[in-house]
């Protein structure tokens, strides 16, 4: 007599029983698509960073960023795509936001720093690298020094911090070029010229070396180029570079010789080296 009141129980057991599962999986499910859409979004956010249009890039982290205004993560992102947009301006205010925030690490102040630096405001990217601890010893910090202490025509410790700089990295070529670029700015063209070879060794796809190079001889009055790899239309610009250089030095002659070799050297219509040219042989 009890078998038909029993089976209705079963049914409902087994029936609350499913439920639950279903429950339980559910909420396992949202836990692993809520982990999928972390690493989605930390993927595209370093997409955007990297190989993404920096307008495109500024506009995602501005929105992500409105969204979630405490995530810092997010106001970093926004900060480094309006230094790749150049955006200087609005660089510097996101970069200081970023380094007013309680997760601010020394690096974040670095990079604010840095963007001081590029909104030509020395005294803040001063101000800003001596609060952080001097215990802080990275590649940029030091060459961010090193520009500051160019402006200010220290050469001493310019020259101190350049070295420091190009001993923490793996890829010194750019401190090499600036390190150059300072020399070359106080008249050593010697030492320039040296530095500037050693930061074409270290990457001889610096085409920006090659021509600090070229300028450094040039003020020396050596009108040759030096032998570097270069491509044809390279050669053609270094020429140029260098008959300017001529020009500058009264070696009139010569810098028109040099400005004819840059128009018929370049693979195309070379512009400035015709107009240059130009001027020069109608007396200008």
């Amino acid at each position: 007599m009890r078998h038909p009141i029993l089976v209705p129980m079963c049914v409902v057991a087994v029936t609350a029983l499913t439920a639950c599962e279903k429950a339980i999986d559910k909420a396992e499910m949202d836990r692993a698509f809520q982990g999928v859409n972390v690493i989605d979004e930390s993927n595209l956010n370093q997409v955007m960073l990297t190989v993404g249009d920096p307008n495109e890039a500024v506009d995602y982290f501005q929105r992500a960023a409105a969204k979630d205004p405490d995530r810092i993560d997010l106001q970093r992102g926004l900060a480094q795509s309006l230094i790749r947009a150049k955006r200087i301006p609005e660089a510097k205010v996101a970069w200081a936001h970023v380094a007013r925030h309680d997760d601010a690490t020394n690096e974040d102040r670095v990079e604010y720093a840095d963007a001081l630096i590029r909104a030509n405001d020395w005294t803040g990217a001063e101000q800003a690298l001596r609060a952080i601890p001097p215990t802080h010893e990275t590649y940029k910090r030091y060459r961010l020094e090193a520009m500051i202490a160019d402006s200010k025509k220290e050469w001493p410790k310019a020259d101190s911090f350049y070295e420091t700089a190009m001993g923490l990295t793996t890829t010194p070529a750019s401190v090499m070029n600036n390190w150059g670029y300072s020399k070359l700015t106080r008249g050593d063209f010697k030492d320039a010229e040296r530095l500037f070879g050693e930061a074409i060794r270290a990457d001889n796809t610096m085409f920006t070396a090659k021509n600090n190079l070229v300028m450094a001889r040039g003020a020396q009055g050596s009108y040759t180029l030096p032998v570097i790899p270069m491509t044809q239309q390279e050669r053609a610009e270094l020429l140029y570079t260098l008959g300017l250089a001529a020009v500058k030095r009264g070696d009139v002659q010569i810098g028109k010789g040099l400005l004819r070799e840059a128009v018929e050297t370049h693979p195309q219509h070379f512009e400035a080296a015709a107009t240059a040219l130009n001027a020069l042989e109608n007396g200008a």
